[in-house]
């Protein structure tokens, strides 16, 4: 089952993050051009690594986020499109392959067909499903097809990409949805949005990964061919370098956060021993009590954590089979990725091509919505005025079992206890 988003002639979109809650509200004109007439957005509470933990203070600080767009768009709102974040979302592949008549060419019915039963009882195993997205096809076990219509061939298969999140990670933000009285009309997860966002048609084509660094988490989502391939996140952000500046120059979180904005580098130079800059011990926030440091000082606590970052990425690829691919690119978005040298950082770790991302698939953007820390909630706009997946209409939910019966029995036992 599809949702008719591209019928609607206004859509608002919800991006939930750990540092910030932004809501944008866009008119759907009639040759489908997005133009955003409403925007708001305020510190995250009640979220910590992309996950709820406070229900009462994420609920207050998205019916601020979503008040602020009202008044700007001088319209309510009650549907929503939601992004989805948080260090569980997985993605799996599951394969599906029909015969076709070899007499004829594939046509769109045996693509229908073979897309149906690859989403035919999908067992999530406590999970949500957030996407189920058609990748590549192949006939007769050849290389991978984006379009197999009109050749001819004796068996059709499909890979259907599938995004899921832990169910109760979901029922705790759907509550929060919920209790902010508005319904939710969609979901992606927040990497996925950042693409369709930043990425060119020609990085989707020959192959991308969007790297979203933000508080709480970093997302990841690779696409090729024209389509996402793989999702995932590490449970590693911006605020995680934030905390590593307050304890290592002891002083407070709001400090430390300014002294990455203004004076923060993911690399250390010759020049950076020289200058000194001003931080204010915890507790004691006036001119009297500053301390001045070096400020090397403070690079050599954000760097390891950069590096950090990037080495887990780099794991990610390599289960992935991303490694080694040089044509595959980079492009690193979100709040996080605004810091000072991260980006030669990055394609040193990765040994990659990297550029910086901002949302650049709207025409006529506001100037405030321009900027790396809004490329998930743009890209829900995108994600809702072309959605195309399909849904299965049976789930199943309930654990894998690869062992049963008696033996199963005992191999279970012997691996609980040995």
């Amino acid at each position: 089952m599809t949702h008719s988003f591209n019928r609607l002639t206004t859509i608002a979109a919800l991006d939930i993050g750990s540092s910030k809650v932004c809501c944008v509200i866009a008119k759907i004109s009639r040759d489908k051009r997005i133009n955003v007439v409403g925007y708001g957005y305020n510190a995250s509470k009640g979220i910590k690594n992309g996950v709820v933990v406070d229900i009462n203070q994420a609920t207050l600080s998205v019916c601020n986020a979503v008040e602020a767009a009202e008044q700007m768009a001088n319209e309510r709102i009650d549907r929503i499109i939601v992004n989805i974040s948080g260090d569980k979302i997985k993605s799996t592949i599951k394969n599906a392959s029909i015969a076709v008549n070899k007499n004829r060419p594939v046509n769109e019915a045996d693509i229908n067909k073979v897309i149906e039963r690859g989403i035919n009882k999908i067992n999530v195993d406590g999970h949500e499903l957030i996407h189920c997205l058609p990748t590549s096809y192949r006939l007769d076990m050849g290389e991978e097809i984006k379009d197999p219509r009109n050749i001819f061939g004796e068996n059709l298969s499909v890979d259907i990409l599938l995004g899921l999140m832990p169910d109760i990670m979901f029922r705790n933000l759907s509550t929060v949805i919920e209790n902010a009285h508005l319904e939710i009309a969609g979901k992606a997860f927040s990497s996925y949005a950042s693409g369709l966002s930043c990425l060119v048609d020609d990085e989707k084509e020959i192959g991308a990964t969007v790297i979203d660094i933000g508080g709480g988490t970093t997302s990841i989502a690779s696409f090729r061919h024209g389509h996402p391939v793989f999702f995932s996140s590490l449970a590693v952000g911006g605020n995680n370098v934030t905390n590593d500046i307050a304890y290592g120059l002891t002083t407070s979180f709001a400090h430390a956060e300014r002294l990455k904005t203004l004076h923060g580098c993911a690399f250390l130079t010759s020049q950076d021993k020289a200058e000194l800059i001003n931080v204010y011990p915890v507790g004691e926030e006036d001119d009297c009590s500053i301390k001045q440091v070096p400020k090397s000082d403070l690079i050599s606590i954000i760097t390891p954590r950069i590096e950090e970052i990037f080495e887990l990425v780099n794991e990610k690829f390599k289960e992935h089979g991303l490694a080694d691919i040089s044509s595959h690119r980079v492009v690193l978005t979100g709040g996080g990725s605004q810091l000072s040298g991260i980006r030669e950082v990055a394609a040193m770790v990765l040994d990659k091509q990297v550029r910086l991302g901002k949302p650049k698939n709207i025409i006529n953007l506001p100037d405030n919505l321009y900027n790396p820390a809004f490329s998930t909630c743009i890209g829900l706009l995108l994600f809702a005025l072309n959605y195309t997946e399909k849904k299965p209409n049976k789930i199943i939910n309930k654990p894998v079992r690869s062992d049963s019966g008696f033996v199963g029995s005992i191999l279970s036992w012997f691996k609980q206890n040995f």
